[in-house]
């Protein structure tokens, strides 16, 4: 190493013994140290000598450069970790089928929607994808295509994604807890309908509405509320009425949904086209309940309201 330095002129040794060996002085010694210290902070050894011997260098724009490097550096060695688990994670039995996920995850990552879309309905057949990959993919994907066939990719891999979706529902990106619910939503296991219970409380109104959705196709009756809201607020408010007619299915549920929305009929401060769309909902509900909400209704004040609840009863009777 010593020879090294001294064949580039960084360090030069005091003097030689008798006998030919080379001398150093204690600043010679400090000058080595010198040498490892700045080599230790990544500088090349031309960028060393310039830093020691050039009175006119000055260390800030070199340091800079050194922290830009160093972070590329750490990006692509964790990339090359993140691939190199995911392919880990897939237990491949031979270089074939790593061969194939590495493909498979180069595919998923290309510029073409058409290649990510394909890779997405293909992730499901020899070797499958490695989830972790399927859930950054369909947390990150903007076309709506690609993004329907990750979310399907990610349905048939069971419920091994629903812990990473979680993390995407507390993102700090609107989109991504929108995608995050949304991939949720199409994974039928328990795991995903006890995530979605939760995504009830979420901060974020679009995740809780698509979550009230969703469970309301699944049955479950912790969706009401929400569903109801949605009517009132207007926000998708059809296949919210739908949601609670297929609840209103089940017998039990039936009164308790008649019973929310004529308390929030009998609210105050509800605009008039908020009631329509309550009374509206009402028609899919079966039940003494609703019938006699409705017959109430015809009379309302508000002639759109009486006149939809009237029309509504005339239908069931014909029933």
């Amino acid at each position: 190493m010593l020879r090294h330095y001294e064949s580039l002129g960084l360090v030069r040794p005091t003097g030689r013994t008798e006998a030919g060996y080379r001398e150093y002085s204690s600043e010679d010694i400090r000058r080595v140290f010198h040498i490892e210290s700045l080599r230790s902070l990544g500088l090349s050894l031309r960028e060393v000598g310039r830093a020691l011997d050039d009175p006119g260098f000055t260390p800030s724009e070199l340091v800079a450069d050194l922290i830009r490097q160093t972070r590329e550096r750490i990006a692509a060695e964790t990339e090359l970790l993140t691939r190199l688990r995911r392919i880990g994670a897939a237990e491949p039995a031979d270089w074939e089928d790593v061969l194939r996920i590495v493909a498979l995850l180069q595919a998923l990552g290309s510029e073409s929607a058409g290649k990510r879309q394909r890779a997405a309905l293909s992730s499901v057949e020899e070797v499958p994808a490695p989830v972790e990959a399927l859930v950054e993919a369909a947390l990150n994907e903007t076309d709506p295509n690609v993004a329907g066939a990750l979310r399907w990719a990610l349905a048939q891999s069971g419920d091994s994604g629903v812990p990473l979706l979680a993390e995407g529902l507390e993102s700090p990106v609107a989109e991504v807890r929108k995608r995050a619910v949304q991939s949720i939503a199409e994974i039928p296991d328990g795991a995903a309908t006890a995530l979605l219970r939760r995504a009830l409380a979420n901060s974020d109104v679009v995740v809780r509405r698509c979550a009230a959705l969703a469970l309301g196709a699944r049955g479950v009756a912790d969706a009401v509320p929400a569903l109801i809201d949605m009517i009132v607020e207007g926000a998708n408010d059809v296949d919210a009425a739908d949601a609670l007619g297929a609840l209103a299915s089940d017998a039990a549920l039936a009164d308790q949904i008649a019973t929310g929305l004529v308390d929030r009929l009998a609210h105050g401060g509800i605009e008039s086209s908020a009631r329509r769309r309550l009374t509206q909902a009402l028609a899919d509900i079966p039940g003494i309940t609703a019938s006699r909400a409705l017959a109430d209704l015809s009379n309302d004040e508000d002639r759109a309201v009486a006149l939809t609840a009237t029309y509504i009863l005339k239908l069931r009777d014909a029933r």
